[in-house]
């Protein structure tokens, strides 16, 4: 079983860590015109070691060294999008052509699932993959609950859905923390039907079978990390719930779920268990550093401070959370609470984390009608080390000696960033930037994207081919 992955410690004091070494070793060195660093701060003129996948030095206010490769803009940390379903790429405009509600998007995104078997869905998350790595992501979160043939008979390898994501995830140059996810009830006290055959193991001591056949076959992945997730409280009936929290325990692997996404999920939990969503996770052990509470939109005082005490990650997806209707959550409240706030794409009805990251900010200036709620920093944190740290990779998302060597580069000459500065860089990216701004992308000391061009080739034709293999 994968196991997290232990923090990244500077060496040194300040930008100045770490000596910056030749061209030997087969390192390759990066003159960054800009680059974010810690604690939290645009400096110009920076250099990066990068040797195999990690950053080896970092020098700041230097000319560029002879054979250093120039990156224009500000350079970032890696992105991580820590929550993710990569089959619902196929649903993008499919899902806009009439009105409905979470429940009505959710009997399409049944549709789809039911066409997918592993070669499908390798080409889907591929192309998938591709696109987040375009828009500066270098790892995902993979809430993976797409395991069984139909009917829910499993393939000959039970895990073949699972590697295929995987795979996918290599071939587009990412990391991935594949969540794999119990889910063994359509609701509260109901059984699975249809196309949610597919998603179950039956209880939750048979899912832990399968993963830890899955987490064996990647002990030594340095780029994967099996962790695991409850689906939901309509998912997973208490005493299975859990199961899983002690299997993440021993295992010491992430722990997400689908947390307060609907009002609906919070009625039918308290009408069943006189208990909140978050008040139940708590209650059965799956709160705590390593857990995620994904959404966490419709939030009591007392669930914040049990998300905070435990000090429980929280993911936003704005964009999805805005596209169903869901709400917007307190993001704020949580983060002075004690949870810190990491950002997903979810559904992706865009996949963009610079637009999840200011949605964070203005979805609260829409609920308040104030503005200023968020910083720069603190949104940019919440996109990079944040982010991998609620995943399993804590040794990521940042610019340091030692850390994964992960480099987002974003324009600062395109039409929606141009006139920015050194003091604006920042705020420029989170506020005006899109994914589109992003035009190279080192991903574990691998460059994945240059002058916006994917190492693949052309990711909008991979994604036309592979949702229409799905959509037949």
């Amino acid at each position: 079983m994968a196991t997290e992955k232990a923090p990244v410690r500077p060496t040194g004091a300040g930008h100045d860590a770490g000596v910056l070494a030749g061209g030997d070793g087969g390192g390759v060195t990066y003159w960054c015109e800009m680059a974010w660093l810690p604690p939290g701060e645009v400096v110009e003129c920076v250099c990066v070691r990068v040797e195999g996948t990690r950053i080896a030095a970092i020098q700041p206010e230097v000319p560029p060294p002879p054979g250093a490769v120039r990156l224009a803009g500000l350079t970032l940390p890696g992105l991580a999008d820590a929550h993710s379903h990569a089959f619902h790429r196929a649903l993008r405009g499919h899902t806009q052509t009439a009105r409905g509600t979470f429940w009505t998007w959710r009997e399409q995104m049944y549709a789809v699932a039911a066409r997918l078997d592993p070669d499908r869905y390798l080409a889907l998350a591929r192309a998938t993959f591709a696109e987040m790595s375009l828009a500066g992501v270098t790892c995902v979160g993979e809430f993976h609950y797409l395991h069984h043939g139909p009917g829910g008979v499993p393939y000959d390898d039970p895990n073949a859905m699972g590697h295929a994501l995987i795979e996918a995830a290599r071939d587009a140059g990412l990391r991935i923390a594949l969540m794999d996810t119990c889910y063994l009830t359509g609701a509260i006290g109901h059984p699975l039907i249809g196309t949610q055959l597919r998603f179950g193991d039956g209880d939750a001591t048979r899912w832990a079978h399968r993963v830890e056949l899955l987490g064996r076959s990647q002990r030594t992945a340095e780029d994967v990390v099996v962790g695991a997730a409850i689906h939901s409280v309509r998912a997973v009936p208490p005493e299975e719930m859990c199961l899983v929290a002690e299997f993440a325990n021993r295992h010491a692997i992430p722990l997400h779920a689908h947390v307060s996404e609907q009002r609906a999920e919070n009625h039918d939990c308290v009408q069943a268990y006189s208990a909140t969503p978050v008040q139940l996770l708590h209650e059965h052990g799956a709160l705590g550093p390593r857990s995620t509470a994904v959404h966490a939109t419709h939030l009591s005082d007392v669930d914040i401070v049990l998300l905070g005490g435990s000090t429980t990650h929280v993911c936003m997806c704005p964009t999805t959370e805005r596209d169903l209707a869901d709400g917007i959550g307190r993001a704020r409240r949580l983060l002075d609470g004690g949870s810190p706030i990491t950002l997903g794409s979810d559904s992706h009805a865009v996949i963009d984390l610079f637009e999840e990251a200011r949605a964070v900010e203005l979805d609260e200036r829409l609920a308040t009608r104030e503005r200023g709620h968020f910083r720069a920093a603190e949104l940019l944190d919440a996109a990079t080390a944040a982010g991998h740290a609620s995943l399993g990779f804590p040794d990521a998302g940042m610019l340091v000696p030692g850390a994964w060597a992960d480099l987002v580069s974003v324009r600062l000459d395109s039409v929606r960033t141009a006139g920015t500065t050194k003091g604006t860089a920042a705020e420029a990216v989170v506020f005006a930037a899109t994914a589109g701004d992003v035009h190279s992308v080192v991903s574990g000391g691998r460059r994945v994207v240059e002058d916006g061009r994917h190492m693949l080739g052309d990711v909008g034709v991979l994604l036309s081919d592979a949702v229409a293999g799905v959509r037949r």
